[in-house]
């Protein structure tokens, strides 16, 4: 029988010395853990120092569009975003310049040549799209400034904003990555042989290859890649960084353009916009919901993090992140704690009123309303787990699910792992759920731990309470 995801990340989960473990944490942890021994894929050499990066290093982080940031292994080691800043230069340049000048200076078609290719569009002369390599030299010129250094540090501090840091670059690597960049050199002549670059040469590269320098870290990425998620406004920051009329454009070329040669094979099986670099960072996102950044340096034949591409192909099949999968996103969910006054309607004798009311502090009740999404599980979970952080054991909670009028199985599958978190900590749990044939079976510590009716989840809840004080 094949081993499930719930079933994969149940040791992550429950090897915590910290208590309840968050189910997208604990799914990290386990994707992180079962790939940290692939030794697929080579380093990159055409970039001297990129070569010398350290192969095992591997980091994996996933922000929610509401500002939830989960991270594991090497999460935190800093890079050079190189490719990976393409679709984010491309935001500031629609937001600077307009769609309008911007489209007409770049197109948006996918090439399926590698980012390098020496290619611009027949009729027109224009880089075929921001995501190769000649696009995304003509579009960081297209940002705010009237020298190279003023649009570089327009850039610098955009990218800051997507980020929610400020973000340094490595000179190092610059200064290697300009010795080594004839090809890019070729492509800006080209460009200015058929007149669709009209700056100077050795400025637009100055600034590309600066933009490429900026360092960051996978959790960066996914911060990034949330802002774009959620509209434009940084989720962890609250800024507003590019208006969220031009998200969709983005996201549109990042999923049609954004991996390159190597597009069609990572729609088919991720599903996501997403932009690769050569340092080994990836970012894909899953607009309204949440973003993934990731870290590891050994590339395959399409310049493409080995491990990356595998981590989000595993994420997205095991969290339904596709874009054309059924389903949707709906609103958030609401989750009310109700404290330790939620009681049932069953009459108690004068005894078991005062046990009740000195230990009531020991029964809770969590609703949840809306839609349950990837996003809204994830809210759901947080509000579970923070919640149970000051509790002493047992304690006893019902979560009724009544509510809820649509489930997205994967988001099912990380509320159960909450609930069996909270088991593993002693923490007694009922779930009220009024349509059960309808949707996909719960699989709690017990048969009765799901019920159909609120009321007798309460009393149950009591009973136990009762009888565990004798």
């Amino acid at each position: 029988m094949a081993t499930s995801a719930r079933d994969r990340t149940s040791e992550h989960r429950k090897g915590s010395p910290d208590g309840p473990v968050h189910p997208l944490h604990a799914r990290l942890q386990a994707v992180h853990h079962d790939l940290s021994g692939d030794t697929g894929g080579e380093l990159r050499s055409s970039i001297p120092l990129l070569a010398e990066a350290d192969p095992d290093l591997f980091g994996l982080a996933l922000t929610t569009a509401d500002g939830q940031v989960h991270q594991v292994g090497d999460s935190g080691h800093r890079f050079t975003v190189q490719s990976v800043v393409k679709p984010f230069v491309y935001a500031l340049a629609l937001a600077d310049a307009g769609p309008e000048a911007v489209m007409a200076a770049v197109g948006v078609e996918p090439t399926g040549e590698p980012f390098n290719a020496l290619v611009l569009e027949a009729e027109t002369g224009r880089p075929p799209n921001p995501m190769v390599n000649a696009g995304a030299i003509l579009t960081a010129c297209l940002v705010d400034g009237e020298t190279a250094a003023a649009r570089k540090d327009r850039i610098r501090s955009g990218l800051s904003a997507f980020a929610g840091r400020d973000l340094d670059d490595d000179e190092q690597v610059s200064e290697s990555e300009k010795g080594a960049g004839a090809r890019n050199r070729a492509l800006s002549w080209l460009m200015k042989d058929n007149g669709t670059l009209p700056y100077d040469v050795e400025d637009a590269l100055d600034v590309y290859v600066f933009a490429c320098s900026l360092l960051v870290d996978a959790r960066d990425l996914s911060v990034m890649g949330a802002t774009l998620a959620a509209g434009g406004r940084n989720p962890v920051t609250g800024e507003q960084v590019v208006d969220a009329e031009l998200v969709p454009t983005v996201l549109s070329v990042m999923g049609t353009c954004g991996m390159y040669d190597g597009a069609g094979g990572w729609f088919v099986k991720v599903g996501l916009p997403a932009k690769s670099g050569v340092a080994g960072g990836m970012v894909a996102v899953q607009p309204g919901q949440l973003a993934l950044g990731t870290y590891s340096p050994p590339l395959d034949e399409h310049g493409n993090s080995v491990r990356g591409f595998k981590a989000c192909t595993r994420l997205s099949e095991e969290l339904g992140m596709h874009e054309f999968r059924p389903g949707g996103r709906g609103l958030p969910v609401t989750v009310r704690l109700d404290g330790p006054d939620a009681r049932s309607s069953a009459g108690r004798t004068s005894e078991e009123e005062d046990v009740l009311a000195a230990h009531c502090s020991r029964l809770h009740l969590v609703r949840l309303q809306g839609p349950l999404t990837l996003l809204t599980a994830d809210s759901a979970c947080t509000a579970l787990l923070e919640a149970a952080k000051g509790w002493e054991a047992p304690h006893w909670l019902t979560v009724d699910l009544s509510p809820i009028g649509w489930l997205h199985p994967p988001a099912v599958d990380l509320l159960q792992e909450a609930v069996d978190s909270l088991v593993d900590s002693d923490v007694h749990v009922r779930l009220v759920d009024r349509v059960r044939e309808n949707r996909r079976p719960w699989e709690g510590a017990t048969p009765d731990d799901t019920l159909d009716d609120l009321d007798a989840a309460l009393r149950s809840a009591e009973d136990e309470l009762l009888a565990r004080l004798g």
